[in-house]
């Protein structure tokens, strides 16, 4: 994230990510985008960052939520901090050399707010341990990654490569004849795009998008009518499989086609809102734009 110009002078009273930690530190991420987040964090390792995203689920997930945060707060809120504590409780990693990464929209929801409810759960058993912000509103300047335009173009790239391998998977899995022939074409191309993204290697999108839609549309299919399912609502729910319970597998087995919107459309629709602010209230809260 790009610094905010006007950082508070004060110390915070939380422990702050510092460049120096990029070598030192392994940054856990939450199963927030179960697709998509492959390839986002090969982006950031690319530029010198050690990532490993959660997997652990189940009802102790569900449990440490409980325990860290009030039960009136938003049930995304629960899991994401859940799925840190139970993390950090399980003695896979060393709090000295661990930092939690959350994404905050700058909206007055909870993705503004995650941050501070899981300093608080952190601090009676894990002080130490900083919590990094992945916003591009100004927020959490002193404790914050940095992204330049290259790294940006690069995220909008995973996004946009996710999310055609996610819509072109929903549209195939349901029909295949060789049962498993979709997954392996969705795990062939998430390896060869992380691999392009965490060399920084060249890609040719057109081309590569041609590619994609070729092997997939190679998948004989059955010629059958199955009923379409749309996964909507709150963006955590909608893209994690920690949090609907795995919903598109769900319906997989119930015989349906699941169609889950695209992530870039959640990402044109923030960034419309944000000059459609501008043009109302007269100032755009956005270190992209300010930049």
């Amino acid at each position: 994230m790009t610094k905010h110009p006007h950082s508070p002078a004060a110390s915070p009273s939380y422990p702050v990510f510092t460049p120096e930690m990029k070598k030192t530190h392994l940054i856990l991420v939450p199963d927030m985008l179960t697709v998509h987040i492959g390839l986002i964090l090969s982006v950031f390792e690319s530029n010198g960052y050690q990532t490993q995203m959660l997997t652990g689920g189940g009802q102790a997930v569900v449990d440490e939520g409980l325990k860290n945060v009030h039960n009136d707060t938003c049930y995304p809120a629960l899991l994401v901090i859940g799925q840190f504590m139970n993390a950090l409780k399980s003695g896979k990693y060393d709090p000295n050399r661990i930092a939690l990464l959350l994404p905050q929209t700058g909206g007055g929801c909870r993705a503004s707010n995650y941050i501070s409810l899981l300093r608080k759960a952190l601090r009676k058993s894990f002080p130490q341990v900083p919590v990094i912000s992945l916003n591009f509103s100004g927020l959490e300047a002193d404790s914050s990654i940095e992204v330049d335009l290259k790294v940006f173009l690069s995220l909008l790239d995973a996004v946009f490569y996710a999310d055609i391998l996610m819509l072109l998977y929903n549209q195939c899995k349901p029909y295949e004849v060789i049962e498993g022939q979709t997954d392996a074409v969705r795990a062939k191309w998430n390896k060869r795009l992380s691999r392009i993204f965490k060399n920084k290697g060249k890609h040719n999108r057109n081309a590569f998008y041609r590619k994609i839609l070729k092997e997939f549309g190679e998948i004989e299919r059955k010629s059958v009518t199955k009923p379409k399912v749309g996964i909507i609502g709150e963006i955590y729910v909608k893209y994690s499989a920690l949090a609907n319970n795995s919903l598109e597998n769900f319906l997989l087995t119930e015989g349906c086609e699941p169609v889950v919107p695209l992530l870039s459309e959640f990402i044109l629709y923030a960034t419309t809102a944000g000059f459609v602010n501008a043009k109302l209230y007269g100032h755009m809260n956005s270190s992209i734009v300010r930049n």
